[in-house]
């Protein structure tokens, strides 16, 4: 267990338990609230992630799976990435963390939102329109450019991720990544906690680590957290986001160029 130690003091006791102990807390979620904050673009760049051995590993999933205009390569606003290496550097040396996706082309969103809402309809035959639209926009963002509201993965804010072992191998976290159901809730174990203990404390654990700091998550998908972007700014109650949106010229997998719109 990691030596390292976390004390706070309630009614002049003070208490001190362990980093991982800390990260066993429950988990509770931020709700959005209130108006969406406008984005005043910062133009933080785009900055690759490198592995590092035994602590962070790089699985492009959408490249893996041979979408076009995907990126073999996995890229965060410099902020964010600089805050999850900061989480890795907290976080117990049994545990890696393994990023499936950050920086986002709008081409993918745009094949991630069809695909996905063809899943649903086959789902559910029965649902009209609108709720398959609702289901559809549960587990992936409409695929907008809009100035003011923008996909969160098309900004470099937001990142997908799950918790390792040194091996890199992927711990039990109750569902597969991108699974579409309601166990891939974030808080999904905390009301069903015979379930899967397991995969309760290691969801604990990935939430903990990315919320101690300042990452958001989204509620409906326990491997999705925000940095910098409309959806991180409204949680955080702050005035504006700093994270709009990217437009990218990909060609054979690759990051060209890109710029703020």
């Amino acid at each position: 267990m990691l030596a390292l130690f976390w004390c706070f003091t309630v009614l002049h006791i003070t208490r001190c338990i362990t980093i991982l102990e800390k990260y066993l807390q429950p988990i509770t979620i931020k709700a959005s609230a209130g108006e969406r904050p406008p984005i005043i673009e910062n133009q933080e760049p785009l900055v690759k992630l490198e592995p590092i051995k035994n602590r962070l590993f790089i699985e492009s999933s959408y490249y893996k799976q041979g979408i076009a205009n995907s990126l073999q390569d996995i890229y965060l606003r410099e902020q964010a990435l600089n805050r999850l290496l900061h989480a890795l550097d907290r976080l117990p040396q049994a545990y890696s963390l393994i990023v499936y996706d950050g920086f986002r082309p709008l081409q993918v969103q745009q094949v991630l939102f069809d695909q996905i809402k063809r899943d649903i309809t086959k789902k559910y035959p029965s649902w009209n329109i609108q709720q398959i639209e609702e289901e559809t926009l549960k587990y992936v963002a409409f695929p907008s450019m809009d100035s003011q509201y923008p996909a969160p993965h098309l900004t470099g804010g937001a990142i997908d991720l799950t918790l390792g072992d040194a091996n890199g191998n992927p711990l039990d976290l109750g569902t597969a990544f991108d699974e579409t159901s309601a166990q891939s809730a974030t808080a999904y174990f905390e009301s069903h906690l015979a379930e899967n203990t397991e995969a309760l404390n290691n969801r604990r654990i990935l939430f903990h680590s990315m919320t101690n700091v300042g990452f958001h998550n989204y509620e409906e998908e326990w491997w999705h957290y925000d940095f910098g972007n409309v959806t991180w700014a409204r949680k955080s109650k702050l005035p504006n986001a700093i994270y709009g949106p990217i437009i990218a010229k990909i060609k054979q997998h690759e990051l060209k160029e890109y710029r703020y719109k």
